[in-house]
């Protein structure tokens, strides 16, 4: 049976976008609510998965380990608060320096990738972002995506997201 997932981007999603990249998990700062609004989504049968663009990394502005620190910080934060994200896909390039790639968003590859690898249903799974961007990924991939505002965070479960 394949699973319904609830996909999320990362950096004004669930936590405080500083308007130009987060750099470090010293500037990680989640959003007020986010840990209980994904569990809202766990809780009705959906798995979490993160997807955000980090072409910061293509341009020398942090290492891998801090984008690392950065997940493994939140997914600290849930396993405390009873769930655990499912995975984190996140695309090292910028256009600027490395060209198109299939990965980055608008590209919909990471989605794709998650899908395939963990048997997800894009029928039945939402993607939230803050920007085009997101939407037109999870929409290329056959995800219903919604654009949130940007630091405002995730929004609870609420089924008109999937039936509406």
């Amino acid at each position: 049976m394949l699973k319904k997932a609830l996909f999320l981007d990362r950096d004004g999603v669930i936590n405080h976008d500083p308007g130009d990249y987060t750099k470090s998990l010293s500037e990680f700062i989640l959003l007020e609510g986010v840990i209980e609004a994904m569990k809202s989504w766990v809780d009705a049968g959906y798995k979490i998965v993160i997807i955000t663009n980090q072409g910061g990394l293509d341009k020398g502005l942090y290492p891998r380990e801090n984008v690392e620190a950065m997940h493994q910080y939140l997914q600290g934060k849930c396993i405390t608060s009873g769930f655990e994200i499912l995975d984190f896909y996140y695309c090292p390039h910028h256009t600027e320096y490395s060209g198109k790639c299939l990965c980055r968003k608008p590209g919909s590859l990471m989605i794709e990738r998650a899908m395939h690898k963990h048997g997800i249903d894009p029928n039945q799974s939402v993607m939230f972002g803050d920007k085009q961007r997101d939407i037109e990924a999870a929409e290329k991939a056959g995800v219903r995506g919604f654009v949130v505002e940007i630091n405002k965070g995730v929004p609870l479960y609420d089924s008109s997201f999937v039936n509406g």
